[in-house]
């Protein structure tokens, strides 16, 4: 196994710890205490991001065929990927999704004019500056290309990678401390749950 196979899954590992305190800070913080926790949470979190493609760079710098072909990943990552990582409207969507499962659960509430706070709590300016964020990302996506010379591949994948960073900060920045959680929770579950089913999928193939 490669450093950056090995960094890989050891960058999953610490993930899921983060995602466990997450959902403790969710249960069990107070209305006082809840936003600080939330923000360090928060914080730990895009540090995290940020050192995943500070280490993918080097990487790439070193041996960008190896690391657009991703043999750290399964077969159904591998289909998902979008220049060697996750297409940056996946975030816009985990958003819109979790806000409606939200909302219907909470509808009762909200036509008894009571406000949760969460994601299915989103203001009618938050929606709007998502879409305009969902339409500047998906411009910046659209004008990426992969028929650039191989010297250029690496600067590629460098764009590709801050545009990444670039919509989860501008997200982050929009929502409030709790919904920033209950989003990055949502965002981890997704990247977890692709995970499993696609190493299982690739062993009953193998079986096969």
């Amino acid at each position: 196994m490669t450093s950056f196979q090995e960094f890989h899954e050891e960058w999953h590992e610490q993930l899921r710890e983060l995602v466990r305190q997450m959902n403790k800070a969710a249960r069990c913080a107070t209305n006082q205490e809840e936003n600080e926790l939330y923000r360090k949470l928060i914080q730990r979190v895009t540090s995290h991001s940020k050192e995943y493609y500070r280490v993918k760079s080097l990487a790439a710098k070193n041996d960008v065929l190896y690391v657009f072909t991703a043999p750290w990943s399964n077969s159904l990552e591998r289909s998902l990927n979008w220049i060697s990582g996750w297409r940056p409207t996946t975030a816009f969507h985990i958003i819109y999704s979790e806000s409606g499962i939200l909302f219907e659960s909470h509808i009762a509430d909200i036509l008894n004019g009571c406000r949760n706070g969460d994601l299915g709590d989103l203001s009618s300016n938050q929606l709007s500056r998502f879409s305009e964020l969902q339409c500047e990302d998906s411009a910046n996506e659209i004008s990426g290309s992969m028929d650039a010379k191989m010297e250029r591949l690496v600067g590629i994948l460098e764009r590709a990678d801050q545009l990444r960073l670039t919509t989860l900060d501008n997200l982050l920045q929009l929502l409030t401390a709790r919904q920033a959680v209950e989003f990055l929770i949502a965002a981890a579950h997704l990247l977890f749950g692709i995970r499993t089913w696609g190493v299982n999928h690739d062993r009953q193939r193998s079986k096969g």
